[in-house]
């Protein structure tokens, strides 16, 4: 009896369909603004029912790859690092809501990431981005006893410095990470006195910042960082 060691799987038009819509996109046919084609077009130019357009264009939907509204032709996205991890926000904070282990993980690659943020800001940070970093810290001390504005104003902080970079990469990364951990973020960070503690050392990453001193702002947020860790708990 011959054994089939390479069986051919027989593919959904759909998914056919959608692999020929990624294609188009890919390869630059469509661009981002451009309006899909119509069903009908799609339909007589791949030789397929209707249904299988509309699951192959609901997956690019999906994706992030094409914006399908109500009563208007889809349209292909512009797809950037914010988009890309926006795809993923409901997964990565289901992941971190069913394993301690994963939120620890998080913790630990955003220290990893930050500390290298801050040596990136050490040595690009311009007057401006000091002054826009100090307004913060300023904008935090006034909310004071307001948790949900003296958290906002501290992702602000933290999300600034990865702005320096000028890197959208690196933004996007930081927003997706930051917006995950607030999820856990707990109210030992108001009620405690700890805000106090997070003011002196925001302000003395502020100083390694602006002396453009590498070492010294890596060290001064990984202190802030190892200290706040604790206050992210499920």
């Amino acid at each position: 009896m011959i054994q089939v060691s390479e069986p051919i799987v027989r593919r959904k038009l759909s998914d056919e369909v959608f692999d020929r819509l990624e294609r188009m996109i890919t390869s630059g046919e469509l661009k981002p603004g451009d309006e899909m084609p119509s069903e009908r077009v799609l339909m007589e130019r791949f030789g397929v029912g209707r249904p299988a357009i509309r699951e192959a264009m609901q997956s690019l939907a999906n994706m992030g790859l094409v914006n399908i509204s109500h009563g208007e032709r889809a349209k292909v996205q512009k797809v950037t690092a914010r988009s890309i991890f926006r795809q993923v926000d409901l997964t990565a904070k289901i992941m971190l809501s069913q394993s301690t282990d994963s939120l620890e993980h998080l913790k630990s690659a955003r220290i990893f990431f930050e500390r290298g943020m801050a040596r990136e800001a050490a040595q690009r940070a311009k007057q401006s981005d000091i002054a826009e970093l100090h307004a913060i810290i300023e904008q935090q001390r006034a909310s004071l006893g307001d948790a949900e504005a003296f958290i906002s104003a501290d992702m602000q902080f933290h999300t600034r410095i990865a702005q320096i970079s000028g890197n959208p990469i690196f933004i996007a990364v930081s927003e997706a990470m930051l917006a995950w951990l607030r999820e856990y973020h707990t109210d030992m960070l108001i009620w405690t006195g700890k805000e106090k503690f997070t003011l002196v050392e925001h302000e003395e990453i502020l100083a390694r910042l602006a002396a453009n001193d590498a070492d010294g702002a890596e060290a001064a947020i990984l202190k802030h960082l190892e200290r706040s860790r604790s206050l992210y708990n499920k």
